[in-house]
Order: C-alpha cells, then sequence, then structure tokens
C-alpha cells in the first residue's frame, strides 16, 4: 500500500494504539491528535488521504472539526467515529458528506474494511467487474455460437449492454476491446440469423413483436378508463441508451414491465414509426392510406400523417378513447408542452413523439463539436442522459406521476456508430439512406449486406416494378464510388440507421406505474 497518510482524531487517541499499530504493520501511515482544534491546525500543514474523526470530544465537537475540515481540504474522505447512535448525528454527518460511519466500540478489522471501501473502492471494483466479466466472456462465447431464436438474441443483447455499461467505469481498456470485439462478432452472427429469418416472421411462423404489431399486442392491454396512460416513443433511443435514462425515473415511477421488441425493416423512422401508429406493415400502408404515405424517393416530409395513422388504427381496433398525439422537435415545442400538461389531465391516452435523440445522431454527422462529444458509444450514451435529465420530458414525466398516469416508453428503432464503408452503385432514383437503399439494377457487396429482390417479400413498397431493397449489416455503410474518399472520411464513425445489427433492430418497450 506504501504511504497511504492517516489522520486519526480522538481524546482517547491512547486507548487506540493497537489500532494504529495494526495499520501501520500494515504499511499505513498514521499521525494523530486529540483534538478537533489540533487536527484543523494539522490539516492546514499536511495533506492526508484519509481523517478519522471521532464525534464526541471536548471543545470541538466531532461535526463542527468536520465542518472545518471539509472548507479546508474539500475532498479529503472523513470517516466519523462514534459512541451515539443518535439518528440526528448520523444524518448531520452523512448530510456533510462524510465517506463511512462507524460505531464505537470499533476493531482493526473494521477500520481496515472502512479504509478499503473509501480509498480502494475503484481499484477494487475495477478487479471484480473485470474477473466477473472474463468469466461471462467465455459463456458468452458459447452462446453466440448456439443462439438461434430472436428471444435468446435479446437476452444475448441486453447482457452485452449490461457488460459494456459495467465495464465503462473501470480502467483496463484492454477489457473494453475484448467486449468491443464481441459486440461486433455478435452483430455478424445475428446480421446471419435476421438474413434466415426475417421474411419467415411475416407468414405466422414464431415471430417477435414487430413495429407493426407493438400497438396491438403491447400497447392495447395497458390502455384502460380507469387510469390515464402517457405513451412516449423517444425517436431513435438505443437500448443502452434506455438503460441510462432509467434510474432517472425511479424517483416517480416503478417499471412492471420491459420487453425488447424488433423494429421492422429498414430501421427507420419513415418506415418503423408511421408501422407503430399505423399498425400495418409499410406495403399494407401504401395500399390503404395512399394519401398519408410518401415513398422514399417522393418530395416532402414522411411522417407528417402520424396522428392520422393512430386515428385509423384505433378505428379498427374499436377503441373509444379520448386522446392526444404531440410530436416535439425542439426545446420551444417541448417546454411548452411541458408547461401544459395538466391539460392532458381528462385523457385516456396521451401519445407524445420526441425527436431530439434523432437530431443529435444526425448532428453528429454534420457538427464538428458533436462528434467530439459524441465519439464513442459510451460518450453517445451520456450526452443523451445529460439531455434528459434536463429536458421538458423528464418534467412531462414527473407531471404524469403527479397526475397518477401510467407511463409507456419506446422507440421506434436505434443506432448504429458506422465503420466500414461498402460501394454500392444505383441509378438517380435510388434512395440516400447510407443504411438502406432502394432501387433499380442495384450493385453491391453481397457478403455485406441483406437483399430482397422482391420487396414485397418484407411487405415493403416497390417504387416500380424492378425494385429492390438492400440492408447494410453490423457496422456497414454504402458509399458510392465517385468522391468515395471524401465520403467515407465524412460519415466514418457517424451514428446511422436503417440496416441490420442489434443495435438498431432490439429495442426497449417498458411499462411503468406512478410511485
Amino acid at each position: 500500500m506504501g504511504n497511504i497518510k492517516i489522520l486519526w482524531v480522538d481524546d482517547e487517541i491512547d486507548l487506540l494504539k493497537p489500532h494504529i499499530l495494526f495499520l501501520e504493520k500494515k504499511n499505513y501511515d498514521v499521525t494523530t491528535c486529540n483534538s478537533g482544534q489540533e487536527a484543523i491546525d494539522i490539516i492546514e500543514e499536511q495533506s492526508f488521504d484519509i481523517v478519522f474523526l471521532d464525534e464526541n470530544m471536548p471543545g470541538l465537537t466531532g461535526l463542527e472539526t468536520l465542518s472545518e475540515i471539509k472548507n479546508k481540504r474539500e475532498s479529503v474522505p472523513v470517516v466519523m467515529i462514534t459512541k451515539s447512535e443518535e439518528e440526528y448525528i448520523m444524518e448531520e454527518a452523512i448530510g456533510s458528506k462524510i465517506a463511512d460511519y462507524l460505531i464505537k466500540p470499533v476493531n482493526p478489522n473494521q477500520i481496515l474494511l472502512s479504509l478499503k471501501k473509501t480509498l480502494d473502492n475503484s481499484r477494487l471494483v475495477s478487479q471484480k467487474t473485470t474477473s466477473s466479466y472474463q468469466q461471462e466472456f467465455r459463456k458468452i462465447a458459447m452462446d453466440m455460437s448456439m443462439v438461434n431464436s430472436f428471444e435468446e438474441w435479446a437476452e444475448l443483447y441486453q447482457k452485452l449492454i449490461y457488460w459494456e455499461m459495467e465495464l465503462e467505469n473501470i480502467e483496463d481498456a484492454s477489457m473494453f476491446e475484448i467486449l468491443e470485439s464481441q459486440k461486433a462478432e455478435a452483430n455478424n452472427q445475428f446480421c446471419k440469423f435476421v438474413d434466415r429469418n426475417y421474411e419467415d416472421w411475416f407468414e405466422g411462423h414464431d415471430s417477435p413483436v414487430m413495429s407493426h404489431n407493438l400497438f396491438k399486442k403491447k400497447v392495447l392491454p395497458e390502455l384502460n378508463k380507469e387510469q390515464p396512460t402517457l405513451f412516449v416513443v423517444i425517436d431513435n433511443l438505443r437500448f443502452d441508451q434506455w438503460k441510462a435514462f432509467e434510474p432517472h425515473m425511479n424517483a416517480y415511477y416503478k417499471k412492471t414491465a420491459e420487453t425488447p421488441y424488433y423494429s421492422i425493416l429498414p430501421t427507420a423512422t419513415q418506415y418503423a414509426r408511421n408501422a407503430i401508429f399505423s399498425g400495418l406493415m409499410p406495403s399494407e400502408m401504401k395500399k390503404k392510406h395512399p394519401n398519408y404515405w410518401l415513398d422514399d424517393t417522393d418530395e416532402g416530409g414522411k411522417n407528417q400523417y402520424e396522428a392520422e395513422f393512430l386515428e385509423a388504427q384505433l378505428r379498427r381496433l374499436k377503441l373509444d378513447l379520448k386522446w392526444e398525439y404531440h410530436k416535439i422537435t425542439n426545446l420551444k415545442n417541448g417546454k411548452k408542452l411541458a408547461e401544459n400538461f395538466k391539460s392532458q389531465k381528462d385523457n385516456d391516452l396521451t401519445v407524445v413523439v420526441y425527436n431530439f435523440v434523432d437530431m443529435l445522431s444526425h448532428s453528429k454527422t454534420e457538427m464538428e463539436v458533436i462528434k467530439e462529444l459524441a465519439s464513442n458509444d459510451k460518450a453517445y450514451r451520456s450526452l443523451t442522459e445529460s439531455w434528459f435529465k434536463n429536458s421538458p420530458l423528464l418534467d412531462m414525466i414527473q407531471q404524469a406521476q403527479q397526475m397518477g398516469f401510467k407511463l409507456i416508453v419506446t422507440t421506434d428503432h436505434g443506432t448504429i456508430n458506422v465503420k466500414n464503408p461498402s460501394k454500392v452503385i444505383g441509378d438517380k432514383n435510388t434512395s440516400l439512406n447510407l443504411r438502406y437503399k432502394t432501387g433499380r439494377s442495384l450493385t453491391y457487396e453481397e457478403k455485406e449486406v441483406i437483399a430482397y429482390k422482391d420487396p414485397r417479400s418484407v411487405h415493403l413498397p416497390s417504387i416500380n416494378m424492378s425494385s429492390s431493397f438492400i440492408f447494410a449489416k453490423s457496422d456497414f455503410f454504402f458509399a458510392y464510388p465517385n468522391n468515395y474518399n471524401h465520403y467515407v472520411s465524412y460519415f466514418r464513425n457517424t451514428y446511422q440507421h436503417g440496416g441490420v445489427s442489434l443495435e438498431e433492430m432490439i429495442i426497449p418497450f417498458a411499462v411503468l406505474e406512478p410511485r
């Protein structure tokens, strides 16, 4: 351990000689004193790694000494030691940000444990996390070779996210690299799984809940006239971002259900979100609601009729509900709805589509400062968490809890950090998305895409007779051969969606009840 410096303050310090000898044998450097005033004088002249402080001393009390120590050395951890179990002393001490609280008589091992807990915490947690992941790594690797159902893939992906978030706080970069390579391998296997099974999911075979039946299968059973429901769709929200948001809701809501569901292909807003609200696949939307559906190559906003799609779905499901739909695309809109949220109290269903995360991923492509702030998944997660903590959306959720609303949180699709270009050639009517393309006579690298020559097989609309759809696998993104290098350097390491990956397809759906 070497020179960890301890200041121990106690008016009966002589009685603690055995404890001090014990610590010195363990290589700790212990300075002692008998009073609060003496401690404050010593602290002014020397720096210590930790202070053990008796609460009950003549002259300055422990709490008064604590306050002075914190004024002079704010970051030094202080462990309060007291004979008293009175609650107010405990609360005062904890409120003053003590590191630990021990009740006399203390034995040497308690002191040692407190030292390790306080000073070694991050190192010990790192070691424990690393060794736990090393054990789990082998299990995940074995699971990956055998996973063969949509439920198992959702489970495996959640496991990878769990470890990603555990490992992000430790110093060991090599562990993180191992996890990254494991995620990349998982994505390769997942793409093969989707390629083999996706078409069958529409034939009534064993299939996951997907965008087009999410409302009917998952939202509808939660709706009732006795309790209003706030249904929030956060555009472009990955599962790991949801996990970062969740703790900030815990003071207001408790989760009663969390089930991942699958975004349809393309994992893009105009397809997946319209599918949620219409309860239809894109080819059916185009057929039943030609006035609401726009193809990729048509001019105009592709998500302008979500409220109309929802109205048609509610009619089809014969639901007699009082409902409102709100789409938030900027801070001003968000604040306005938060300020007037009480007006939603008589609704059975309030739907809020929130677009911030999508705007963030697009601005990462276009703005250097966002590229800097969201340079990897950890930073991107942190940035979205910071937004959520300070957003009008959290304000609405707090108000919804006070008004007794049930809360449902979901998204339309996720997003992936793209790394590898994949060359594609198409005519001038080919769609522009970087993760999927639809058009005639597309030329592409077969091993880097999932292709559907007949879009009808996956319930997608054909722009013309010979249109096909291709979807980028894993972290590939499509680039045209002309001006190739400029295009590749501009889009590499940006967040894109529309293709096939765990991050884009396996997404959160959570039901929460007010606390």
